[in-house]
């Protein structure tokens, strides 16, 4: 009838710990990390100064940024960094940059970091996003998403970010 305490104790698995380990300590690393921030065209505009004020943070802390092109919070993130540090930005796009909307290439050409997927030219926008964000996580060390609940492609990459043993922190504009 009596329990070994081995069994009272519901103890995660020890590479679950060893996970939970890596993340906090990268958390309160105070080394520089390169940052994947990424998110939803379509925002309130209360969210986009906060992504903005965020972005010109971690810029001015001296970490890395990487983001892709479109407007909302990509583009929010693209000028808090730029205000910041243009050197510490890097772009990329889901295909060549004639592809982009006419109101974000003005904002594209300060952009010292810019990388173009002419080769995507041809695949559906979703479909060159999607392969967009593999290669932006692919990247770095830490991604923060902005995204709805129906936003698939953008938890899908969430999805694979954990997958990948990255530092996700997802937020939710709903």
């Amino acid at each position: 009838m009596g329990m070994s305490l081995s069994q009272s104790l519901d103890l995660p698995d020890l590479d679950r710990v060893d996970t939970l380990a890596q993340e906090l300590a990268l958390l309160q690393d105070k080394g520089k990390r390169r940052i994947a921030m990424l998110g939803s065209r379509h925002v309130p505009v209360v969210a986009i100064h906060l992504v903005e004020l965020m972005a010109r943070s971690l810029a001015q802390e001296g970490h890395s940024l990487i983001t892709s092109g479109s407007q909302g919070v990509n583009a929010a993130v693209i000028r808090g960094v730029l205000e910041a540090d243009a050197s510490c930005l890097t772009v990329l796009l889901p295909q060549s940059l004639d592809r982009q909307a006419p109101e974000i290439r003005d904002q594209l050409d300060s952009v010292l970091h810019l990388i173009e997927k002419p080769e995507h030219d041809e695949l559906s926008l979703p479909m060159a996003s999607s392969l967009c964000n593999q290669e932006i996580i692919s990247r770095c060390d830490q991604l923060i998403c902005f995204a709805f609940h129906d936003s698939e492609t953008l938890l899908t990459s969430c999805r694979t970010a954990e997958d990948m043993g990255k530092v996700v922190s997802l937020l939710f504009f709903d």
